[in-house]
């Protein structure tokens, strides 16, 4: 199922995320999970993750994809993301990752808000989800 995104990231498969027959490894859709989430936080909060600030971080704690149809080098794709709040220290990002149409991946990240002096979790920061998550009208 295409997530209802609330971002989207235009890509292109490059050399280094293919194997030898020039298909995506899967370690690939990672790659493109991350960049979008990096434009992402980037736009909306003015800053990249993981860090928050001096003292938070976020640190993935899960994260799944499925596959459904491969990629290949030079291919041009889009990458839909939408943020969940899960609880006040956890969010989770999801994706989809669509070549003209088809969806060729799918998938989440979970991100758990730290301290990175103690590494214990803690809070993410109220003025930071209100830039995150936007609920659609």
């Amino acid at each position: 199922m295409i997530v209802e995104e609330e971002f989207c990231f235009d890509e292109m498969v490059r050399i280094y995320d293919t194997d030898a027959q020039g298909i995506v490894h899967y370690a690939g859709y990672y790659r493109f999970f991350t960049d979008a989430l990096e434009q992402f936080s980037y736009e909306r909060a003015g800053r990249l993750f993981p860090a928050i600030n001096d003292n938070i971080w976020f640190v993935v704690v899960e994260s799944n994809a499925k596959y459904y149809k491969s990629a290949r080098e030079g291919d041009k794709i889009r990458v839909g993301l939408a943020p969940k709040l899960i609880s006040e220290k956890a969010i989770r990002f999801d994706f989809s990752i669509i070549r003209d149409g088809d969806l060729l991946c799918e998938g989440y990240i979970t991100q758990v808000a730290i301290d990175k002096n103690e590494w214990k979790s803690v809070p993410i920061p109220k003025d930071l989800i209100s830039k995150l998550i936007h609920k659609k009208s």
